[in-house]
This record gives C-alpha cells, sequence and structure tokens, in this order.
C-alpha cells in the first residue's frame, strides 16, 4: 500500500518534488531558508575525508552539487525563486518539472542507511543485472566496475545525475538486452518495494531506469 505522500503526490501534482538550482555551496542555506518558509525539503549528503599536508578533516557534501529538492514548488513558485541563493527552478515546456515520488523515496533509504554512498557519472545504460539474494532479492539495476568493486547506482533522471553503493557480484545475475518495456517493469517493481517501508535496506542498490523524458529539463 502506497503511503498518504505518495498518494497525495499522485492525485495533486501541486504536492510532487521539483528541484532548484542553486549559487556554488549555497546548498545548505538555500535548504534551511526554505524550511523555515515551511517547505518539506530534501537535501542529501555525504561524507566525505578532504586531506591537507597537516591534517584531514571530514565534510558533510551534498550528493547532487548545486541542486535542492523540494515539496511545494508548484504551487508557492514566487515564494522559492525570490530565495537568496536560488538562481531558478528546473521546468520542462514553461512548467515546473516534477522529480518522481519513487526516486525521492530511493534516495532518502540509500541517504539514511548505514553504507558509504559517494556520487557517481549519471548512467543510461550498461550491464542489467538482477539482485539474486538478500533483502531486496528480485530488484533489477545496472552494474558498474571501479577498480576491483562493483557498484549499482541510483539515478535522478532529470539531473542526469547519479550515486552509487557497493554490491557483492555474488549476489547479481546478468540479464539480457532491456528495452523500453524492461525498464518500465524495473521502475515498477522498485516502486512497489520502495512503498513497503518494513523492507530494510541491502547492501546495493538500483538504477531507475526510465524512458528519458521527450523535452529536455531546462532552468528558467
Amino acid at each position: 500500500m502506497l503511503s498518504g505522500a505518495v498518494q497525495r503526490a499522485e492525485i495533486d501534482p501541486a504536492f510532487s518534488w521539483a528541484a532548484v538550482y542553486t549559487r556554488h555551496q549555497h546548498e545548505k542555506i538555500v535548504a534551511q531558508t526554505l524550511t523555515a518558509k515551511g517547505f518539506e525539503v530534501f537535501l542529501p549528503l555525504y561524507e566525505s575525508v578532504r586531506r591537507w599536508k597537516d591534517r584531514r578533516k571530514l565534510l558533510s557534501l551534498p550528493l547532487f552539487p548545486g541542486y535542492v529538492f523540494v515539496r511545494g514548488a508548484l504551487e508557492r513558485r514566487l515564494d522559492v525563486v525570490t530565495t537568496p541563493g536560488i538562481h531558478m527552478i528546473l521546468c520542462q515546456s514553461d512548467r515546473v518539472a516534477v522529480i518522481p515520488e519513487d526516486e525521492i523515496l530511493a534516495i532518502q533509504r540509500v541517504v539514511n542507511s548505514s553504507f558509504q554512498l559517494e556520487p557517481h557519472p549519471f548512467l543510461k545504460c550498461g550491464e542489467c543485472v538482477r539482485v539474486i539474494r538478500g533483502a531486496l532479492s528480485g530488484i533489477e539495476g545496472i552494474l558498474v566496475r571501479k577498480k576491483n568493486v562493483f557498484r549499482l547506482v541510483l539515478s535522478v533522471d532529470l539531473l542526469s545525475q547519479a550515486v552509487a553503493m557497493e554490491v557483492d557480484a555474488a549476489d547479481v545475475e546478468p540479464l539480457g538486452d532491456h528495452g523500453p518495456a524492461d525498464r518500465q517493469r524495473v521502475h515498477q517493481q522498485v516502486s512497489r518495494r520502495l512503498a513497503d517501508r518494513t523492507i530494510p535496506l541491502h547492501r546495493n542498490e538500483w538504477n531507475l531506469t526510465g524512458a528519458a523524458p521527450e523535452t529536455p529539463a531546462r532552468a528558467v
């Protein structure tokens, strides 16, 4: 059964998520200001160790540099664009571009987990695999390899950006070629899994490989 937030977003587009493009290194202050204005805001962060000659420091950095997710921007557009530090709201065909609810839920679950995250180049193709064991057995996604480590990639299509987590290669099996019908099936499968909050996050992630939008997103 879908959560109340997902149901409201499907019924009322004004309740949907949107993305705002911020000034350089203004993501956190923008998120704080929008929250103070009464918006529901999501700024996914990850930890990164930066090293200098004499010291090292653990930093909390945006997973999607330059972007903050906000719910309710469609009906309070002026309140959003007049916020200091915001350049613009991402739009498609002169309308505020909607971020799919299941993509936000997926990122929230990954961010709230104890597993290490990092930004990853956006993917639209690659080796499609299925997780065959663990809490998310049956989930399909795109497998990539970095040195001797395998990762499954979770993407936000509108931003053309992605994040990655490690996965054991022994926990996945390869699939054949995947076309639009397969991508839609993966999208629906992940949505059903995310709607059930009783399923814990396993050490893997997946790519929501929906078809690319007909009109490229642009900022206004």
